[in-house]
């Protein structure tokens, strides 16, 4: 159904690659041994506030995220997290805390998993995806949904137990669809939401429904946001997007009608692009792609032929 060369194929999607990070889920419930390893001295924490964590330059011309051994980190009585291991044996713990700390040289600054996902390597882009999402869902899941008392934080951040009733509950993760779809002349169908700045394109997307297979949302969303039927469907792939709470999976999908009616609600333009039709837009600053670690460029791409053109870049097809 696409076209697209192996380098455009085989690149991570962002937040996608190896972090070489054992999650180590058996050790969450050992009070025991958690305790052991928030005190050895190679144990690295970090501190999450509001979905931003510090990040910092490296040496080597990297950036990483920063973090402190645990006699050093900010104290919290119940919000640490255990993040996981490391194939050294480094133990990882996140803090939520009201805000990040100071820092005394300056160098450090604050970001989002927007901005950070495109500088952290590997191992750091993993820890935080996963401290950012857990701190979403205990800000947002402080109260038991079966009684209404208070819940208190278990399984070193992974669960929430409600003392009153019993109930355990776990992180919320809300399964999306995002796809880009193509007709019988291969050109690619996409859409502007309503909130978007004039000229920003991108693919259609939306959330599964209740009784619903993910298949079965990709037909219904295109049609509800465009007007535009589909047939069939393809996966390509999964993209964690804790913004807060969704796992965004990644189709293909073949439209068996051409005929655009935006719902105005969400979208406000949808259109047809061939590939020639989507570089001269790309060209002359008419279109701006999506960018950034969102999986909506990757989908693009594989049906391009080649990465999309980033913000600022001056040869933008090459």
């Amino acid at each position: 159904m696409s076209t697209f060369d192996n380098a455009t194929a085989d690149r991570p999607i962002g937040l996608t690659a190896p972090s070489g990070i054992d999650r180590a889920a058996h050790h969450r419930l050992d009070e025991a041994w958690l305790a052991v390893a928030w005190s050895h001295p190679t144990t690295r924490v970090f501190v999450v506030s509001g979905g931003q964590v510090l990040i910092d330059d490296t040496p080597e011309g990297g950036t990483s995220i920063v973090m402190t051994p645990a006699f050093e980190a900010p104290v919290t009585e119940t919000h640490r997290y255990f993040l996981g291991t490391d194939e050294e044996g480094v133990s990882y713990f996140a803090l939520q805390k009201d805000s990040l700390p100071g820092r005394m040289d300056q160098s450090a600054r604050p970001a989002g998993l927007r901005e950070a996902g495109l500088l952290l390597g590997p191992r750091d882009a993993g820890l935080m995806v996963h401290a950012v999402a857990l701190e979403n869902w205990q800000r947002l899941h402080r109260f038991c949904s079966r009684c209404g008392e208070r819940t208190v934080i278990a399984a070193a951040g992974h669960i929430r137990r409600c003392q009153a009733c019993g109930a355990e509950h776990y992180p919320r993760t809300d399964p999306a669809v995002i796809m880009l779809v193509t007709d019988d002349q291969d050109r690619a169908l996409l859409g502007r939401q309503v909130h978007w700045p004039e000229g920003r394109f991108s693919t259609l997307a939306g959330f599964v429904e209740p009784g619903e297979s993910i298949e079965q949302s990709v037909v219904r969303e295109v049609y509800e946001e465009a007007g535009v039927t589909v047939g069939e469907v393809e996966y390509v792939a999964s993209q964690p997007w804790p913004f807060p709470s969704s796992l965004m999976l990644g189709f293909m999908a073949r439209a068996t009608s051409s005929e655009i009616n935006v719902d105005g609600e969400e979208i406000e333009e949808a259109r047809w692009f061939s590939r020639e039709d989507l570089r001269a837009a790309f060209e002359s600053g008419e279109v701006m792609p999506p960018f950034g670690i969102s999986i909506a460029a990757r989908l693009i791409e594989l049906w391009y032929g080649k990465p999309l053109p980033r913000p600022g870049s001056q040869n933008r097809t090459n």
